[in-house]
């Protein structure tokens, strides 16, 4: 009988790598033959350099000419074997798609990452650069919007330049402290005048504290905090964060500013990354979520004395933290994928008689920009006759059992519950503002209650159906990404108060020109 003979040097091979292939597995959480995934993170200024410049946010144009703190661009770049995804995160009010589409040029460019797997959001500050015209009465600033879609796309470029093997967690916590509902129902005895003379406002924005004018919320909030974390594979080192919550913006005046995102990001990247002198910094994000009808006042209650953005911003992030320390990660990059779809939409056009309204507004003003919101609002009348139409882009992506949908509109926090409910993913958030600007999306019922989120603009004008073929649709893509059939729809998350007063409005049909029903 021959006997089987060892040789000594390719044993010790075998069994050292089998020991390697145990630690990691040990190490990471991960089986041998995971999909790993890299992920790079780069935060980069995008401050403007020239001033003044002109800020958008507000009804009339307005030129600032000091910086009170930096802007940026903060850039994710995720990597699997088969997939490469950017998001970039961007300190701008809102950025179009034509913009957007600049931007993704050049760091496809720079890169090889698809134009179709970068996502770009505006983090919705009121008090950043102009990059769009006809944003309600202001126009884009010449310089800034050509300074800008370069730098978003060195971002990406430089985060994917710091592309290692990392691994990522998720947590969602709810935060209703700091999120409410800025649209209130009127009291049937003060119903108010919209811009074009018509007494159609049955609900409107900032009605001020305990006002005895408004009877309650027009809505339900979406107040659901969720935290993206990622860091090295190895669990040493943390890369980046990427949170995500409703709430329209904090408010800051006098000069340019990244508004409480910003802040909140500082306040994150030093709690949980101690050194600033890493080779690549941790970079933490802030991505607004479905915040059309959310600020953070809370109405109901008498106003907070002395609250400002930096008490606002600390209350946030501690919640943030703790819910941060509580994330479990992973690494395998088997389940990361995005998927993205156009779809055109008709705008609400107006009839004959708004239209001669909007004529002689116009003719009056010659020239010069709107001065008052009837002019604001004729003159948005004339560029809906030029643009009746509008290209919106949506995507999806998928982070393991995480869902994200981005969507270029700025829908109620309605639309976020929505989406959440139904996905069919463990746990799913919303970017609203992504990759374009295409306005106000109430729901249909929303419509009926008119006020300022449903007053024919660029910043407010998709087709009465808009909310719904969009949630449609990114449900749709979901479904794709995971295999899996959206959940049904059990709720309406409307109270009684709330259905009572849409019935009435759709019953005395309510805000009829507005609704594009008049054409």
């Amino acid at each position: 009988m021959k006997r089987l003979r060892w040789s000594v040097g390719p044993l010790l091979i075998i069994i050292g790598l089998s020991m390697v292939i145990g630690i990691a597995t040990l190490y990471t959480g991960c089986k041998p033959n995971a999909v790993l995934l890299q992920v790079g993170a780069h935060s980069i200024d995008i401050t403007p350099e020239k001033l003044p410049a002109i800020r958008n946010g507000g009804f009339i144009q307005q030129t600032l000419d000091q910086v009170l703190d930096r802007l940026h661009a903060r850039c994710f770049v995720f990597k699997s074997e088969d997939e490469i995804i950017a998001i970039a995160v961007v300190d701008s009010c809102m950025i179009p798609r034509d913009v957007c589409n600049q931007a993704k040029v050049l760091a496809s460019k720079r890169t090889g990452i698809p134009a179709d797997r970068i996502l770009i959001s505006s983090t919705h500050t009121h008090s950043a650069p102009s990059v769009m015209d006809m944003c309600l009465g202001s126009s884009s600033d010449p310089s800034y919007d050509k300074f800008l879609p370069p730098k978003i796309a060195e971002g990406i470029a430089s985060a994917y330049e710091n592309l290692e093997p990392a691994r990522t967690g998720w947590t969602v916590v709810d935060a209703p402290e700091h999120t409410h509902n800025r649209r209130w129902l009127k009291h049937p005895n003060s119903y108010a005048d919209d811009p074009f003379g018509e007494k159609t406002v049955r609900a409107m924005m900032h009605p001020q504290y305990q006002n005895p004018d408004y009877i309650g919320e027009a809505g339900p909030v979406d107040s659901g905090l969720s935290l993206i974390s990622i860091e090295s594979a190895d669990g040493s080192r943390p890369i980046g964060l990427l949170a995500n919550y409703s709430m329209h913006y904090f408010g800051v005046s006098g000069g340019f500013s990244a508004d409480y995102y910003g802040r909140f990001c500082e306040l994150m990247e030093k709690r949980i990354s101690a050194s600033d002198s890493a080779e690549r910094p941790f970079v933490a994000a802030m991505s607004q979520g479905t915040s059309g009808d959310l600020h953070w006042m809370n109405y109901s209650r008498p106003k907070k004395e002395n609250y400002g953005i930096e008490q606002y911003t600390e209350e946030l992030a501690s919640i943030a933290f703790d819910a941060y320390q509580t994330i479990d990660y992973k690494i395998d990059a088997s389940k990361l994928a995005m998927v993205e779809t156009t779809i055109t939409l008709d705008r609400r056009l107006a009839g004959a008689e708004r239209l001669a309204w909007a004529a002689e507004l116009n003719a009056k003003r010659g020239d010069r920009r709107p001065g008052n919101r009837p002019e604001v609002y004729a003159e948005q009348v004339v560029w809906f006759l030029e643009h009746p139409k509008e290209e919106l882009v949506l995507q999806a992506i998928r982070i393991g059992d995480l869902g994200i949908t981005a969507m270029p509109n700025e829908v109620y926090g309605i639309t976020g519950l929505k989406l959440k409910a139904q996905s069919p993913f463990e746990a799913t958030f919303n970017m609203e503002l992504a990759n374009g600007a295409a306005g106000y999306i109430p729901p249909p019922e929303q419509h009926f209650l008119g006020g300022y989120t449903t007053w024919p603009a660029r910043t407010a004008g998709l087709e009465l159906d808009a909310e719904p073929i969009i949630v449609d649709a990114l449900l749709g893509m979901l479904e794709e990404l995971s295999g899996l059939k959206r959940k049904p729809l059990t709720t309406d998350f409307y109270n009684d108060q709330q259905r009572e007063a849409i019935r009435k409005a759709r019953a005395d049909d309510n805000n009829r020109t507005n609704r594009g029903l008049e054409y």
